[in-house]
């Protein structure tokens, strides 16, 4: 999930860009100063072009490897738009966006079927995630943030179980191109998802423009296709929880995404006891993990369970996670301990969707 801190972008420099964005990866040879561009040559007559652009409350960078510069330029201007379009489309804070209408007034006709599409699909992850993700929780997430905001303390317990009832996923209904509310003040947030999807979307048109090695990195969230090479895969670290330490590990893959949910991404207070990420059946931050990292074939999914396996805590995550071909999770628990699951990568290990 993305960091919600914003930065002077004419004074950042190379360690501050790396150290809040999260870019990560061999290849990824960023300038000193952003915007953090480049296009140099790989050998091979081969390019290595990077660009970068703030999107989706963070940096987002593409990295093309290929023969030539100016196809690779028109791919990646072409694949952050429709990045940009996807957030758009999910913005729950614009209430002018579909999910903004939709929140706003509690239903909402006429919408773009990928609109409809992404919210029956976050329907489903909370059925296979037994409640963990859950999209309707932005009334408690909205909640905390208000009485942090007017009272630097959290809401009471009493005012929690009044807004308890209102995080309920099957009173979302979907009928063609409408979506309405069943309660009064109900909400969705699919902040937990749409970068991921964007992510996956701005792949998949590298892809349609006949590119064929490429990693996407927003926030930390990272998708690669193809390697650097043929014969060489993409170097990702995952990023400690303090994060001024040392990676906590670091592996490859070719082609696969990897996400990571913590609770030092967006918090209400310093002690970072209270966080976004909310535990949907007693809406409360959960409290047993610090961080979880997703690897899975696409980047939709690595987001999603991401919070999902962060709210269920590091025993039933696991077991949840364990249920899922293709999909490793590594946690770090609230004491410190790493848990995985039974074929996450080692050190240096290669990392391959089933």
């Amino acid at each position: 999930m993305s960091a919600n801190t914003h930065f002077s972008v004419s004074s950042m420099d190379r360690r501050s860009f790396l150290k809040h964005s999260g870019i990560l990866g061999a290849g990824l040879l960023l300038s000193p100063m952003l915007p953090v561009s480049e296009a140099v040559a790989f050998g091979l007559g081969r390019y290595r072009i990077t660009r970068t652009r703030m999107m989706m409350g963070t940096f987002a960078a593409i990295t093309v490897i290929g023969p030539s510069r100016d196809e690779a330029d028109d791919a990646i201007s072409l694949a952050f738009d429709d990045m940009q379009r996807v957030a758009g489309l999910f913005d729950r804070h614009h209430d002018l966006s579909p999910i903004g209408t939709l929140n706003r007034d509690g239903w909402a006709a006429d919408l773009d079927p990928e609109v409809t599409a992404l919210l029956k699909h976050s329907l489903r992850l909370g059925d296979t995630t037994k409640g963990a993700f859950d999209i309707t929780v932005k009334p408690v997430v909205d909640l905390y943030q208000s009485a942090f905001k007017l009272y630097q303390a959290p809401p009471s317990d009493a005012t929690i179980a009044g807004f308890l009832d209102l995080v309920d996923p099957g009173a979302v209904r979907i009928k063609g191109r409408m979506v309405r509310f069943a309660k009064q003040g109900m909400g969705v947030t699919l902040d937990g998802i749409a970068k991921g999807y964007a992510i996956d979307c701005g792949m998949n048109v590298l892809k349609r423009r006949g590119i064929r090695h490429a990693l996407i990195n927003a926030g930390g969230d990272i998708l690669t296709m193809g390697g650097r090479g043929r014969f060489s895969p993409w170097r990702v670290a995952v990023q400690n929880p303090d994060k001024g330490e040392p990676a906590l590990q670091t592996f490859t893959m070719k082609d696969g995404a990897a996400a990571t949910s913590g609770n030092y991404e967006v918090y209400f207070d310093e002690e970072k006891v209270y966080h976004h990420l909310i535990d949907p059946h007693s809406a409360r931050p959960a409290q047993e993990s610090r961080s979880v990292t997703i690897l899975a074939a696409g980047a939709t999914l690595a987001d999603a369970l991401s919070t999902a396996v962060f709210v269920a805590g590091p025993k039933n995550g696991r077991d949840l996670i364990e249920t899922l071909p293709g999909v490793e999770c590594l946690v770090v628990t609230a004491g410190d301990t790493r848990v995985s699951s039974s074929r996450w990568p080692s050190a240096g290990g290669l990392f391959t969707p089933a």
